[in-house]
Protein backbone atom coordinates (compact mmCIF):
# COMPACT_ATOMS: atom_id res chain seq x y z
CA UNK A 1 0.00 0.00 0.00
CA UNK A 2 1.50 2.99 -0.98
CA UNK A 3 2.05 6.45 1.39
CA UNK A 4 -0.82 8.13 -0.30
CA UNK A 5 -3.30 5.24 0.24
CA UNK A 6 -2.21 4.44 3.88
CA UNK A 7 -2.96 8.31 4.70
CA UNK A 8 -6.58 8.30 3.17
CA UNK A 9 -7.18 4.74 4.63
CA UNK A 10 -6.30 6.03 8.08
CA UNK A 11 -8.40 9.85 7.64
CA UNK A 12 -11.43 7.52 6.77
CA UNK A 13 -11.02 4.91 9.40
CA UNK A 14 -11.36 8.22 11.87
CA UNK A 15 -13.51 9.66 9.86
CA UNK A 16 -16.35 7.08 10.49
CA UNK A 17 -15.41 6.37 14.19
CA UNK A 18 -16.32 10.55 14.30
CA UNK A 19 -19.31 10.44 12.80
CA UNK A 20 -20.57 7.31 14.29
CA UNK A 21 -20.13 8.92 17.54
CA UNK A 22 -21.90 11.64 16.30
CA UNK A 23 -24.47 9.85 15.24
CA UNK A 24 -25.20 8.08 18.37
CA UNK A 25 -24.72 11.41 20.05
CA UNK A 26 -27.75 12.61 17.78
CA UNK A 27 -29.88 9.81 18.07
CA UNK A 28 -29.76 9.73 21.40
CA UNK A 29 -31.30 13.13 22.32
CA UNK A 30 -34.42 11.54 20.73
CA UNK A 31 -35.83 9.41 23.41
CA UNK A 32 -34.41 11.55 26.30
CA UNK A 33 -37.20 10.46 28.80
CA UNK A 34 -37.23 7.29 28.12
CA UNK A 35 -33.48 7.24 28.41
CA UNK A 36 -34.07 8.93 31.75
CA UNK A 37 -36.29 6.45 33.11
CA UNK A 38 -33.86 3.93 32.03
CA UNK A 39 -30.53 5.36 33.29
CA UNK A 40 -32.73 5.73 36.80
CA UNK A 41 -33.73 2.14 36.99
CA UNK A 42 -30.26 0.96 36.41
CA UNK A 43 -28.36 3.07 38.58
CA UNK A 44 -30.83 2.24 41.76
CA UNK A 45 -30.24 -1.83 40.20
CA UNK A 46 -26.83 -0.99 40.49
CA UNK A 47 -26.59 0.68 43.78
CA UNK A 48 -25.82 3.49 43.12
CA UNK A 49 -27.59 5.77 45.51
CA UNK A 50 -25.49 4.30 48.70
CA UNK A 51 -22.37 4.67 46.09
CA UNK A 52 -22.89 7.79 44.24
CA UNK A 53 -25.48 9.38 45.65
CA UNK A 54 -24.96 12.98 43.74
CA UNK A 55 -25.16 11.30 40.33
CA UNK A 56 -28.52 9.33 41.75
CA UNK A 57 -29.81 12.92 42.94
CA UNK A 58 -29.06 14.60 39.59
CA UNK A 59 -30.42 11.48 37.79
CA UNK A 60 -33.65 11.73 39.49
CA UNK A 61 -34.14 15.38 39.22
CA UNK A 62 -33.36 15.58 35.32
CA UNK A 63 -35.87 12.84 34.82
CA UNK A 64 -38.50 14.68 36.81
CA UNK A 65 -37.96 17.77 34.87
CA UNK A 66 -38.10 15.64 31.52
CA UNK A 67 -41.56 13.75 33.18
CA UNK A 68 -43.02 17.61 33.64
CA UNK A 69 -42.04 18.60 30.40
CA UNK A 70 -43.14 15.94 28.18
CA UNK A 71 -46.77 15.95 30.48
CA UNK A 72 -47.55 19.48 30.57
CA UNK A 73 -45.31 21.28 27.95
CA UNK A 74 -43.93 18.55 25.38
CA UNK A 75 -43.21 21.33 23.05
CA UNK A 76 -40.21 21.99 25.24
CA UNK A 77 -38.70 18.51 24.15
CA UNK A 78 -38.72 19.59 20.57
CA UNK A 79 -35.71 21.51 21.57
CA UNK A 80 -33.40 18.15 21.90
CA UNK A 81 -35.22 17.08 18.71
CA UNK A 82 -33.20 20.00 17.01
CA UNK A 83 -29.93 19.29 18.75
CA UNK A 84 -30.28 15.56 17.56
CA UNK A 85 -31.03 16.73 14.30
CA UNK A 86 -28.21 19.25 14.28
CA UNK A 87 -25.63 15.83 15.30
CA UNK A 88 -27.11 14.22 11.87
CA UNK A 89 -26.62 17.37 9.54
CA UNK A 90 -23.41 17.89 10.76
CA UNK A 91 -22.31 14.30 10.45
CA UNK A 92 -23.63 14.43 6.92
CA UNK A 93 -21.16 17.41 6.41
CA UNK A 94 -18.37 14.80 7.02
CA UNK A 95 -18.76 13.23 3.79
CA UNK A 96 -16.95 15.87 2.21
CA UNK A 97 -13.47 15.01 3.60
CA UNK A 98 -14.38 11.40 3.13
CA UNK A 99 -14.54 11.87 -0.51
CA UNK A 100 -11.79 14.17 -0.56
CA UNK A 101 -9.72 15.18 2.30
CA UNK A 102 -7.86 17.94 0.83
CA UNK A 103 -9.71 20.06 -0.83
CA UNK A 104 -12.52 19.60 2.28
CA UNK A 105 -10.45 20.12 5.46
CA UNK A 106 -11.98 22.97 6.34
CA UNK A 107 -14.87 21.06 7.14
CA UNK A 108 -12.47 18.79 9.72
CA UNK A 109 -11.23 22.63 11.13
CA UNK A 110 -14.77 23.48 11.46
CA UNK A 111 -15.35 20.75 13.96
CA UNK A 112 -12.33 21.65 15.65
CA UNK A 113 -13.98 25.15 16.46
CA UNK A 114 -16.81 23.01 17.53
CA UNK A 115 -15.45 21.00 19.87
CA UNK A 116 -13.37 23.83 21.67
CA UNK A 117 -16.63 25.61 21.46
CA UNK A 118 -18.07 23.07 24.16
CA UNK A 119 -16.03 24.53 26.79
CA UNK A 120 -16.64 28.43 26.86
CA UNK A 121 -20.34 27.03 26.38
CA UNK A 122 -20.31 24.64 29.41
CA UNK A 123 -18.62 27.00 31.58
CA UNK A 124 -20.91 29.81 30.96
CA UNK A 125 -24.08 27.86 30.38
CA UNK A 126 -24.01 25.38 32.99
CA UNK A 127 -24.14 27.61 36.13
CA UNK A 128 -26.77 29.74 34.73
CA UNK A 129 -29.01 26.94 34.07
CA UNK A 130 -28.02 25.11 37.18
CA UNK A 131 -25.60 22.55 36.08
CA UNK A 132 -23.65 20.84 38.26
CA UNK A 133 -20.00 21.53 37.87
CA UNK A 134 -19.22 17.67 37.71
CA UNK A 135 -21.79 17.43 35.27
CA UNK A 136 -20.28 20.59 33.08
CA UNK A 137 -16.98 18.63 32.75
CA UNK A 138 -18.56 15.52 31.64
CA UNK A 139 -19.69 18.02 28.97
CA UNK A 140 -16.35 19.39 28.16
CA UNK A 141 -14.98 15.77 27.77
CA UNK A 142 -17.63 15.30 24.65
CA UNK A 143 -15.23 18.56 23.24
CA UNK A 144 -12.02 17.52 24.11
CA UNK A 145 -12.69 13.35 23.43
CA UNK A 146 -14.19 14.83 20.22
CA UNK A 147 -11.77 17.09 19.19
CA UNK A 148 -8.80 14.09 19.21
CA UNK A 149 -9.79 12.17 16.23
CA UNK A 150 -10.06 15.64 14.13
CA UNK A 151 -7.05 16.67 15.43
CA UNK A 152 -5.39 13.36 13.89
CA UNK A 153 -7.44 13.84 10.41
CA UNK A 154 -6.20 16.79 10.09
CA UNK A 155 -2.46 16.08 10.70
CA UNK A 156 -3.18 12.93 8.45
CA UNK A 157 -4.75 15.40 5.35
CA UNK A 158 -1.72 17.88 5.89
CA UNK A 159 0.69 15.09 5.30
CA UNK A 160 -1.37 13.81 2.77
CA UNK A 161 -1.46 17.13 1.16
CA UNK A 162 2.20 17.55 1.26
CA UNK A 163 3.07 14.50 -0.75
CA UNK A 164 0.64 15.10 -2.60
CA UNK A 165 2.26 18.59 -3.84
CA UNK A 166 5.45 16.63 -3.38
CA UNK A 167 4.77 14.37 -6.18
CA UNK A 168 3.34 17.31 -9.01
CA UNK A 169 4.79 20.62 -7.61
CA UNK A 170 2.15 23.25 -7.49
CA UNK A 171 -0.76 20.88 -8.76
CA UNK A 172 -3.97 20.66 -6.02
CA UNK A 173 -4.57 17.37 -4.62
CA UNK A 174 -7.03 15.52 -7.09
CA UNK A 175 -10.36 14.42 -5.46
CA UNK A 176 -9.42 11.10 -3.85
CA UNK A 177 -12.13 9.22 -5.33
Amino acid sequence: MSDRAALLKGIRVWLVFFVVCLVLSGITAFPLVHELRWAEQTARSLGAPEHLPGLTEWIGRVRDGLDAADADHPFLLYGTDWLAFAHLVIAVAFLGPYRDPVRNIWVVEFGLIACAGVIPLALICGPVRGIPFWWSVIDMAFGVFGAIPLYLVRKKIKRLEALTEAAVPGVAAAPAQ
